[in-house]
C-alpha cells in the first residue's frame, strides 16, 4: 500500500505563521500513526509484492523522517526512541537491503505510538496533554519516557489545568505571566499579541505589571481567567531542603465579569486615576455586575412553574432574591433579568428549554461581544433542593461573623431560592467571595410585593426607559434623561430608581420636598454638599474590596482617604444642616453619615501615606506596637544589620584601611570594594563578587553569611506583612455595614441633586400624587427624552391628557402613520413613571394617581428566539396584560391585531379593548387604524372618548385616483375619530417610486368605492331587519374601510 501526502497538500508563504507550523506537524503525527496502524495490522509500507516485512531502506527513511520532525532532538536520540537500540531493530541487516528477520513488530509499534503522541504535544492543547500523560503514568517505562518530554513547568502547567479546565491560566514566571497551550492561542487571539512554540507548548506572555490590563481584556470577552502565581521566595527557598526543585505554583485568582474584585485587576491607585481616565486602554467596570443564579421547580398537581432567583454583586455586597410562578412565555422572568441587568447568569444543565432560549436571546442581545452576557452551567444534582439545602446549612453553620444570617432565617426561604443559593455559594467560594452572602443586612426582596410600580419586560423595552431600542445604549432612554448623578455608586442607585418606581405616598413625597428645597434654596451649605460629592472613587465597590480581603494598600488608601475626608468636613456641615435645610430626607441622610464614617479615621491613621501610595506593605504601618510579628520582625533584621556594620572593624584592620566602608552595586549589598593593586591583601576564603579594571568586589565569610540570614528574613517580612495586612482589612471589614449604609446615604444625596438638575431644564412642575384618586391629568406633557434631543432649536408640541378612573378612563387614539400617536401615548408614561419615583415632570400641571403598574404592547416584532411568529407575539403580551392589569394600571396598547387578517384582527382588538372597558376599568390608551373601534364611544359614552392627532389634508394637483393626497402633521392632540389613516402619504415619504405610488392610489379609490356600496346594502338591510349595527360582526369589519 502506498502512503502519499497529496491529500494534505498546503499552500505556504514565504514567513508560515506558528498555526500553520502547528497544522503541519499535526500532519506528521498522522503519517507516523497511520504507519503504525499498518505496522500493527501486518500491512507492508513498501510497494512492492512482499507483504508482512519491512525493507530496512524504508525503516531508515522513517527514522530520518521523524527525527527532522522534532526539532532540538539529535538523530541519534530519535532512532533510540523509536527502536532503543539498533540491534533491537534489526540484529545484522543483509547488505542486500531484505527485511529484518530480528525485527519485534510490537515494540515498534509501542514506540512509534509514544513518539506519536509526543509529537501531538506540540500542537497547543494543554488539557489534553494532561489527559495523556495522565493516563499513561502507570504504564512503566514508556509513560517515564513521555515524561520526560514534558519540563518540569510543563508538568507542573498540566497538573494545574487538569484542576481547571474552564479557565485560561496565567502562569507566574519571574517578571511574566505566561499563557500555555490552547490557552496561549485563544489569549494571543483576544490580546493580539505574539504566539509562538516553545518545548511542548504554545505560549505567549505579558509583563507582570500590565496584568490586571489584560485580565480585564479577556474577562469582557466571557472568558474566566485564574491566575497562577509562585508561593515561594527565592531566599527561603534557597535556605530549605527543596533548594535545587521548582518553585511551587498555586491558583491565587479566579476572575469573571461578575467577579472582578482584586489586587490583579483593580488598577485604581490614586485620585488622578478617577477623575481623568488616566488609564485609558484598561476595560472599565460595567455599572452593574450581577451574578444571577436561576433555579425552576415544575409542579405536578398544579401544573405550575415556580422560577426562584437570587442575584449577588460581589463588588458592592448587594444582594436580590426572589421567588414567583412564571407562564410558558417567562414573561415575570424576563422583566426582572432587564431590571437585574446581569453579566452573568448561573444556571442548571438540566434547565427547560424555554428559560434557556429566553436567557440566551438577553445574553446574545448585545450588538458588541464586550456586553454579552456570560452563561455559566452548573451539574444539576446542585441545584437539587436536598444538595443545595446542606450546602446552605454548612455554610451558615460555620459562619462566626457577627452580623451574619441565622440559619432559621435562610431556611424560612422558599425552595425555589434556597436552590440557587447552594449553587451560588459553591461558585462564589471557587473565586473567594462567598462572603457578601453572609451579611444579613445585604438581602433584600426584589418581588413587587413591597410595592413598587410594577414595570414589565415590554414596558422597560417599549417606553426605553433604560436602554434605547435603536443601537440599546443609553442615550435617549429615561435613564439618561435623568441621571446627572456625579459618582459611580449615585449611579447605580439612580438606576434602580428608574427601573423600580414608588407607590408609596409619603415616600414620594419626601423625594419631592427635597428636590424642591434643592432647587429654591439659596444655601451655601447645599452647594458645599454637592461639591463634596465630586472627584470621588467608587467607594462602594472600594470598602467591598476591603471586605472581600482583596484590597491593594493603594486602592485601602485611596478609598479610607476619601471616606475620612467627607466625614471630616460633613461634620462641619453639621449645625448649617440642622439650621438650613427642612427637608426629612436630606436631614436624615446628612446628619446620620458623619457619625457611620467616624471608625475609618482610626484605620487611617496608622498608615504611612508615602508607604501605602507605592504598595511597600515593609513599611506601611506607622505604630509596629500594635503588630508584635512585625515588630519582632524588624528588630531581627536591625540586629543582622547592626552585626555587618560592625563587622567593618574587622575589615578595616584585615585590609588596613581605616576609612573603608561598604557599598552597594547593582542590587549587590555590603561589598567590600578593592583595589586590583592591593588584591594580594585579600584573604584567600573572601568570595569575589564582581569586578572591573579597577576594583574588585568580594564578600567575607561572615558577611556572606550574614547577608543571606538578612535576606531571609526580610523576605520573612514580606510574608508576615502579608499576613498582617490581611487580619488588618479583616478588622475594617468589621465596620463594613455602617460604611456601606453611609455611602447610601450618598448616593441619596446624589441622585437627589440629580433630579433637581432634571427639573432645572424649564417647563418642569411638580406632580400632585394621589393615593385616593384614580386618575391622569396631565397639561402640556412632553415627551422627556425627544424634548430634551430636539432641544430648544425645535420645539416640541406639548399635549394634554385626562383620563378619570370613574368618569372616561379609556382613549382611543387614530390618525394619520408617523402623526405622533406612539410618541404620545410613551410620553403618558413616561410622566407617570417620573412622578412617582419623585422626580419633576415635563408639563405644567400634572395630577396623578398612584399606579400599581404600567403595561404596554407596542410594536410588531417576532421572537426567533422564543419561536414566536408577529402575531404571536402580540398576543401572548396582550394576554399577560390581561391577567395582570387592575384597576389603578395604566395600559397601553398601540395597534393590536394588524398582525393577522383584517376580519380577524379587528374582531380581537375589539373584544379586548372592550373587556378592558367594561371589566378591567383600568386607565387605558388605545392607538388604532380600526375606525370600528371608534364605535365604542357610542357603547360605553362614559367611559371612552375618541381622538386622534392633528393634521392638514392638501389636495394634489392631479386627480386623487391617480396621486395620494399630501398631509402635514400637526401632532396635536383633538377630539374626535380620523377617518382613514393616510398610509400613501407614508410611503411617498418612504420615497416608493411615483408609478407604484399612482396604482396604489386607484387601487386605493376601487376598494373604497366597491366597500361603500358594500356597507350601503348591508346597512339598508340591517335597518329593514331592525338589527343594531355594532352586533353585525360583517358591517364592523366593512366600516373599517
Amino acid at each position: 500500500m502506498h502512503l502519499n501526502c497529496r491529500y494534505i497538500h498546503m499552500s505556504l508563504n514565504p514567513y508560515p505563521s506558528a498555526t500553520c507550523f502547528i497544522l503541519i506537524m499535526k500532519c506528521f503525527g498522522f503519517f507516523l500513526c497511520h504507519a503504525v496502524y499498518l505496522l500493527s495490522s501486518g500491512s507492508s509500507l513498501t510497494s512492492g509484492p512482499k507483504a508482512g516485512g519491512l525493507s530496512s531502506s524504508t525503516l531508515q527513511k522513517l527514522k530520518g523522517f521523524t527525527c527532522s520532525a522534532e526539532p532540538g532532538v539529535r538523530r541519534t536520540d530519535a532512532l533510540n526512541q523509536i527502536d532503543g537500540a539498533p540491534s533491537e531493530v534489526c540484529g545484522q541487516a543483509g547488505g542486500d537491503g531484505s527485511p529484518c528477520g530480528a525485527l519485534d513488530q510490537r515494540k515498534l509499534t509501542n514506540r512509534l505510538e509514544q513518539f506519536c503522541l509526543s509529537q501531538f504535544a506540540k500542537s497547543g492543547g494543554g488539557s489534553e496533554r494532561g489527559e495523556e500523560l495522565s493516563s499513561t503514568s502507570d504504564s512503566g517505562a514508556p509513560s517515564k519516557r513521555m515524561k520526560s518530554a514534558y519540563t518540569p513547568l510543563e508538568q507542573q502547567v498540566i497538573q494545574l489545568k487538569q484542576q481547571h479546565k474552564d479557565a485560561l491560566l496565567a502562569v507566574e514566571c519571574g517578571y511574566k505571566y505566561r499563557f500555555f497551550g490552547e490557552d496561549a492561542e485563544i489569549a494571543a487571539k483576544e490580546l493580539n499579541i505574539y504566539c509562538h512554540l516553545d518545548h511542548n507548548f504554545m505560549t505567549c506572555s505579558i509583563p507582570t505589571h500590565r496584568l490586571f490590563v489584560h485580565v480585564r481584556r479577556l474577562v469582557s470577552h466571557g472568558h474566566k481567567v485564574g491566575v497562577v502565581k509562585q508561593t515561594e521566595t527565592s531566599a527561603l527557598k534557597a535556605s530549605g531542603a527543596n533548594k535545587n526543585t521548582l518553585f511551587t505554583r498555586q491558583l491565587s485568582a479566579l476572575y469573571t465579569k461578575s467577579t472582578l474584585v482584586g489586587e490583579d485587576v483593580n488598577p485604581v491607585s490614586r485620585l488622578g486615576d478617577v477623575e481623568n481616565g488616566s488609564c485609558g486602554d484598561i476595560v472599565p467596570d460595567p455599572p452593574e455586575s450581577f451574578l444571577l443564579c436561576i433555579s425552576e421547580n415544575w409542579d405536578k398537581l398544579k401544573k405550575q412553574l415556580t422560577v426562584g432567583m437570587v442575584a449577588v454583586q460581589p463588588s458592592t455586597g448587594d444582594v436580590l432574591l426572589d421567588c414567583f410562578p412564571d407562564g410558558p412565555s417567562r414573561s415575570e422572568l424576563e422583566s426582572r433579568v432587564l431590571k437585574i441587568n446581569p453579566v452573568e447568569i448561573l444556571v442548571p444543565t438540566d434547565l427547560s428549554e424555554q428559560t434557556l432560549r429566553l436567557l440566551r436571546s438577553i445574553a446574545n442581545a448585545s450588538a458588541q461581544a464586550d456586553d454579552r452576557v456570560r452563561l455559566e452551567q452548573r451539574d444539576g444534582a446542585q441545584f437539587e433542593f436536598t444538595s443545595a439545602m446542606n450546602t446552605v446549612t454548612k455554610f451558615y453553620c460555620d459562619s462566626e461573623e457577627t452580623g451574619s444570617r441565622s440559619l432559621s432565617s435562610v431556611a424560612s426561604f422558599e425552595s425555589p431560592v434556597i436552590c440557587c443559593l447552594g449553587p451560588l455559594i459553591h461558585y462564589l467560594q471557587e473565586f473567594n467571595l462567598e462572603r457578601v452572602l453572609q451579611s444579613e443586612s445585604s438581602f433584600r426582596r426584589l418581588s413587587s410585593e413591597l410595592g413598587g410600580l410594577v414595570l414589565s419586560a415590554a414596558t422597560l423595552r417599549n417606553l426605553e426607559i433604560l436602554n434605547n431600542q435603536t443601537d440599546g445604549s443609553v442615550k435617549g432612554s429615561l435613564l439618561w434623561v435623568l441621571d446627572h448623578t456625579r459618582t459611580p455608586f449615585g449611579r447605580r442607585l439612580m438606576r434602580k430608581w428608574v427601573s423600580q418606581p414608588l407607590t408609596d405616598p409619603q415616600s414620594i413625597s419626601e423625594r419631592q420636598d427635597a428636590v424642591q428645597e434643592i432647587l429654591q434654596s439659596d444655601s451655601s451649605t447645599l452647594n458645599s454638599v454637592r461639591s463634596l460629592l465630586s472627584r470621588l472613587p467608587d467607594l462602594e465597590r472600594g470598602i467591598c474590596s476591603i471586605y472581600h480581603k482583596k484590597s491593594s494598600t493603594q486602592e485601602f488608601f485611596l478609598i479610607s482617604s476619601s471616606l475620612s475626608r467627607l466625614g471630616l468636613e460633613l461634620q462641619t456641615l453639621l449645625p448649617a444642616v440642622r439650621s438650613q435645610i427642612r427637608s426629612a430626607l436630606l436631614q436624615s441622610v446628612l446628619l446620620d453619615t458623619p457619625d457611620l464614617l467616624d471608625p475609618v479615621h482610626g484605620f487611617l491613621k496608622v498608615l504611612n501615606e508615602k508607604a501605602a501610595k507605592v504598595g511597600n506593605k515593609t513599611e506601611l504601618f506607622t505604630d509596629l506596637s500594635g503588630f508584635p510579628v512585625l515588630q519582632e520582625r524588624t528588630e531581627q533584621i536591625q540586629t543582622v544589620l547592626k552585626e555587618i556594620q560592625d563587622h567593618r572593624k574587622d575589615i578595616r584592620l584585615t585590609l588596613k584601611a581605616p576609612a573603608l566602608d561598604y557599598t552597594t552595586v547593582s542590587g549587590q549589598e555590603f561589598l567590600i570594594e578593592v583595589k586590583n593593586s592591593l588584591s594580594s591583601t585579600v584573604p584567600a576564603d573572601w568570595v569575589k563578587i564582581s569586578s572591573t579594571k579597577a576594583v574588585s568586589r568580594y564578600h567575607s565569610p561572615f558577611v556572606a553569611n550574614r547577608h543571606k540570614k538578612l535576606l531571609q528574613l526580610r523576605e520573612q517580612l514580606l510574608l508576615d506583612c502579608q499576613r498582617e495586612w490581611t487580619n488588618f482589612l479583616d478588622q475594617f471589614g468589621q465596620h463594613y455595614h455602617t460604611m456601606k449604609k453611609a455611602i447610601s446615604h450618598l448616593a441619596t444625596v446624589d441622585c437627589l441633586f440629580s433630579l433637581a438638575e432634571v427639573a432645572k431644564q424649564g417647563d418642569y412642575c411638580r406632580p400632585e400624587v394621589s393615593e385616593t384618586q384614580s386618575q391622569i391629568v396631565i397639561r402640556d406633557g412632553r415627551h422627556p427624552a425627544i424634548d430634551l434631543l430636539m432641544g430648544e432649536q425645535s420645539q416640541y408640541v406639548p399635549n394634554h391628557t385626562e383620563l378619570q378612573g370613574d368618569g372616561r378612563r379609556t382613549m382611543i387614539i387614530t390618525g394619520p402613520n408617523m402623526g405622533g400617536k406612539s410618541s404620545y401615548i410613551r410620553q403618558v408614561a413616561l410622566i407617570c413613571v417620573m412622578a412617582q419615583m419623585g422626580s419633576y415632570v415635563p408639563a405644567s400641571e400634572a395630577r396623578l394617581g398612584i399606579l400599581d403598574g404600567v403595561y404596554t404592547r407596542m410594536g410588531a416584532s417576532d421572537n426567533i428566539y422564543k419561536g414566536r411568529s408577529t402575531f404571536m407575539e402580540e398576543l401572548t403580551e396582550a394576554s399577560e396584560i390581561i391577567s395582570r392589569a387592575t384597576q389603578r394600571s395604566l395600559v397601553i396598547l398601540d395597534e393590536l391585531g394588524r398582525g393577522t387578517s383584517t376580519h380577524d384582527g379587528i374582531a380581537i382588538a375589539y373584544a379586548t379593548l372592550e373587556y378592558f372597558i367594561r371589566d378591567v376599568k383600568a386607565l387605558t390608551l388605545f392607538v388604532t387604524h380600526y375606525p370600528p373601534l371608534c364605535e365604542l364611544e357610542r357603547v360605553y359614552p362614559e367611559h371612552v372618548s375618541n381622538y386622534h392627532m392633528a393634521f392638514l389634508l392638501s389636495e394634489p394637483d392631479v386627480p386623487a385616483d391617480v396621486q395620494p393626497e399630501f398631509i402635514t402633521f400637526l401632532y396635536q392632540l383633538t377630539e374626535g375619530a380620523a377617518g382613514r389613516s393616510y398610509g400613501l402619504n407614508v410611503a411617498r415619504l418612504a420615497d416608493i417610486p411615483d408609478p407604484i405610488l399612482h396604482t396604489a392610489a386607484r387601487k386605493a379609490r376601487e376598494l373604497e368605492t366597491l366597500v361603500n356600496l358594500k356597507t350601503q346594502t348591508l346597512t339598508q338591510n340591517l335597518m329593514k331587519s331592525k338589527t343594531p349595527l355594532s352586533h353585525c360582526h360583517e358591517w364592523i369589519c366593512l366600516t373599517h374601510k
